[in-house]
């Protein structure tokens, strides 16, 4: 059975961010056999309704829907990366050898990592995850918006959470910086403990 070396659970915009940084490092040496699969599950996605004005870089009058639709076919570039589609994580848990199981309604995954980038809201309800939850820090009461108890990103050992459910703000682009803050962390993990990124470049 194959064995993610990161699994990521959501496919909206910290996800996504964090799978593309994650995608565009495949030629790092370090990144040598490395696997990342991602969950695309998105109707809950607060991207659904949105239309974007005030967002770098994304054309003024950009649905919401439209940027979720496109971000799985700019995915499809990262040959390292599988798409998870049409399922919905139940369960993470750890087994007998350390791995992560992760269960969805259709299938069952084993991980190395998890990042949970799903939004935050109170009807998150993925078992073995729950110890973690706590109130949203940065949101209005009476919204009861969740979050995951973390530090910069870092849940517990192998678990990190991005975007919203991180304790972020909802704006699109303090999601995809959360998404690719993760990114950068896993591949300084990866690169022995030094700090890393991943930058495209027209220069030689």
């Amino acid at each position: 059975m194959l064995v993610y070396d990161v699994l990521i659970i959501g496919g909206g915009v910290s996800g996504v961010s964090c799978a593309q940084v994650l995608g565009s490092a495949a030629k790092k040496t370090f990144m040598e056999g490395k696997s990342i699969g991602i969950v695309m599950h998105q109707k809950a996605s607060m991207l659904q309704d949105a239309v974007f004005n005030n967002a770098f870089g994304i054309e003024p009058g950009t649905l919401g829907s439209d940027l979720l639709a496109q971000a799985k076919e700019n995915l499809r570039i990262y040959s390292n990366i599988t798409q998870i589609e049409g399922e919905k994580v139940s369960k993470v848990s750890r087994n007998h050898e350390g791995l992560f199981t992760v269960e969805t309604n259709k299938s069952i995954y084993l991980a190395r990592m998890v990042v949970v980038a799903v939004n935050s809201s109170a009807t998150f309800a993925i078992e073995g995850l729950m110890d973690y939850v706590e109130p949203h820090k940065k949101s209005i009461p009476t919204k009861n918006r969740i979050q995951l108890k973390n530090i910069d990103h870092f849940v517990a050992e192998g678990i990190y959470v991005a975007g919203t459910l991180a304790g972020h703000r909802s704006q699109l682009a303090i999601a995809a910086g959360s998404g690719a803050a993760v990114a950068t962390d896993i591949l300084t993990l990866w690169n022995d403990g030094i700090e890393t990124h991943s930058h495209d470049s027209i220069r030689k």
